[in-house]
C-alpha cells in the first residue's frame, strides 16, 4: 500500500500516539498528595480529607489502576504551616518528580501552591480548598478544582436566610440583622466577601463584619462587639481551634443568637464540636458540599450509591463513631473524578499523563448533575474566564446538626428536614 504525503503524516502521527499510549501501559503515575496530618488544621477537616482521598486511590489500585497505570501516591504532611506546604510542593515537583499535585485542605496553603505548580507547568488537582482567590483572575493553565469555591459558600447561607426569614423568624429580609465574622486568611475572607455581597443584595442589615487571626488566643473583644451589635444571625467562617474558642467565650459572656451558620472547615467537623460542647452545639448550621451518605442514591448515576457505601465502610473501620464529616466525601469524590474521568481520557485520547495531556483531558470533562457521589456535575471554566479551572457546576448545601443527626435544609429541592429556626427556648445560645 502506498501513502501520499498527508497519509504518511497521519500514519506517523497515529503510530507515535499509539506508542505513547502503549508506553503508559504498566507504568505508574506519581501523585504528591498534600494535607495537614498534624497541627491545628488536622482536626479541622484535613485528616478526614486525606482519608477520603486515600480511599479513592486504594480502591482504584485494588481494581488494577487506570488503563493499566497504577497510582503511586506520595503522602506529605504540611503540618498546618503554609511555608511547609510550599516547600513540600517544590520538593515533590523538583526532587520526587511527581506527575500531579493533589489534595490541599487550607486555602492559605492552596493559593501559593497553585501558583508554584502552574509556574512549573505541573498539573495540580485541588480536592478540598475553597478560596475563590486560588483561581480568580490568576489565569492559571494547569490548576483545576472540582470543589465548590468560597463565593458560593458565602452566597448559599444568605440565600437560605432570604428564603427562611419571613416564615421562620417573622421578619422581612430588610429587618434581619446579620453579623459576619471570619478568620482573615484567603478562605475566611473569600467566604465573608460572598456573605456581604449576597446578604446586602437581599436587603439584610450587616451590623458587623470583622476578621481575626485563626491563631488568636482571645476572641472576647469580638464577642463584646457582637453583643453590642445584637445580630439575629451570625455567619462564621473559621477552622477548629478558633471556632471552639468563639463558642466557649460566647457562652461565658452570654452572647445569644437565633442562628449560627458556619461555612465548612471546622464546622464540617461536627463530631469534634459535639465532643467538646455536647448539646450546646446542637442546631448549628454548616454550608458545605453535601456529605455523600446524606443523598438518596436513586438521584445519582447507577453505582455511585455503592461507591459511597464503600467509602463509609472504610472510614468507619479507621475512625470509630457515627459522624462522617463531609470532608471525607470531598477528598474521595474529587479524587474519584480525576481517576475515573480525567486520567483515563488523558491516557487514551491524549497519549499519556504529562501536564499537557491532563490539561486537555480536564477541559473536556463534562459530567452532568447526579454524576458524582456529591450530586453536582463537573465542567471547568475555560482559559480566558475569570475563574478558569474552576468547576462551574459545583454547588454547596446548607446542613443542620442535632447530636448524631445531620440533615439537609437547603436547597428545598433536596432537603431532608425543615430547618429548626430560631434556636428553641432552653438552648444555651437561644435568644428566647
Amino acid at each position: 500500500m502506498r501513502f501520499g504525503p498527508i497519509g504518511k503524516l497521519m500514519l506517523v502521527s497515529s503510530l507515535a500516539f499509539g506508542a505513547q499510549y502503549a508506553s503508559a501501559q504498566g507504568k505508574e503515575i506519581k501523585i504528591g498528595v498534600v494535607y495537614d496530618l498534624t497541627g491545628a488544621l488536622a482536626a479541622g477537616g484535613s485528616n478526614a480529607s486525606y482519608l477520603g482521598t486515600k480511599y479513592a486511590i486504594d480502591i482504584i489500585n485494588e481494581r488494577g489502576g487506570v488503563e493499566g497505570v497504577k497510582i503511586k501516591p506520595i503522602y506529605v504532611d504540611a503540618q498546618s504551616k503554609p511555608e511547609v506546604a510550599i516547600n513540600e510542593t517544590e520538593r515533590l515537583i523538583n526532587q520526587e518528580k511527581v506527575d500531579v499535585i493533589m489534595g490541599v485542605f487550607s486555602s492559605a496553603h492552596c493559593v501559593p501552591m497553585a501558583q508554584k505548580a502552574d509556574a512549573a507547568k505541573k498539573f495540580m488537582w485541588a480536592n478540598v480548598c475553597v478560596a475563590s482567590a486560588v483561581l480568580k483572575d490568576k489565569k492559571l493553565q494547569y490548576v483545576f478544582r472540582p470543589q465548590v469555591h468560597s463565593d458560593q459558600f458565602g452566597e448559599a447561607s444568605c440565600n437560605f436566610l432570604k428564603e427562611q426569614t419571613k416564615a421562620k423568624l417573622g421578619k422581612e429580609p430588610k429587618d434581619l440583622k446579620v453579623a459576619i465574622i471570619y478568620e482573615d486568611g484567603p478562605y475566611g475572607a473569600g467566604v465573608a466577601s460572598g456573605n456581604e455581597a449576597t446578604c446586602k443584595s437581599a436587603g439584610m442589615q450587616i451590623v458587623l463584619k470583622e476578621g481575626y487571626s485563626a491563631t488568636a488566643p482571645d476572641l472576647s473583644p469580638l464577642v463584646t462587639k457582637l453583643k453590642r451589635a445584637r445580630p439575629d444571625v451570625i455567619l462564621h467562617t473559621g477552622y477548629n481551634p478558633d471556632i471552639t474558642l468563639f463558642l466557649r467565650q460566647s457562652k461565658e459572656q452570654g452572647l445569644k443568637w437565633a442562628a449560627l451558620i458556619g461555612h465548612g472547615a471546622g464546622y464540617g467537623q461536627y463530631d469534634k464540636l459535639y465532643a467538646t460542647f455536647k448539646d450546646d452545639a446542637n442546631l448549628i448550621y454548616n454550608v458545605d458540599p453535601v456529605a455523600a451518605q446524606l443523598l438518596n442514591p436513586a438521584s445519582l448515576k447507577p453505582g455511585l450509591g455503592d461507591l459511597t457505601k464503600e467509602m463509609v465502610k472504610r472510614y468507619k473501620a479507621d475512625v470509630k463513631g457515627d459522624e462522617i464529616p463531609t470532608h471525607v466525601s470531598m477528598g474521595f469524590n474529587n479524587a474519584w473524578v480525576f481517576f475515573s474521568d480525567v486520567l483515563p481520557r488523558a491516557i487514551k485520547k491524549h497519549g499519556g499523563f504529562d501536564s499537557e495531556a491532563l490539561r486537555k483531558a480536564a477541559l473536556e470533562t463534562d459530567i452532568p448533575a447526579g454524576g458524582t457521589i456529591q450530586g453536582y456535575g463537573v465542567k471547568f471554566f475555560p482559559p480566558g474566564h475569570q475563574m478558569a479551572g474552576q468547576n462551574e457546576r459545583s454547588s454547596p448545601v446548607v446542613m443542620q446538626y442535632n447530636a448524631s443527626d445531620t440533615y439537609i435544609v437547603w436547597p428545598s429541592a433536596i432537603k431532608t428536614k425543615d430547618a429548626a429556626l430560631p434556636l428553641p427556648k432552653g438552648h444555651a445560645y437561644s435568644t428566647q
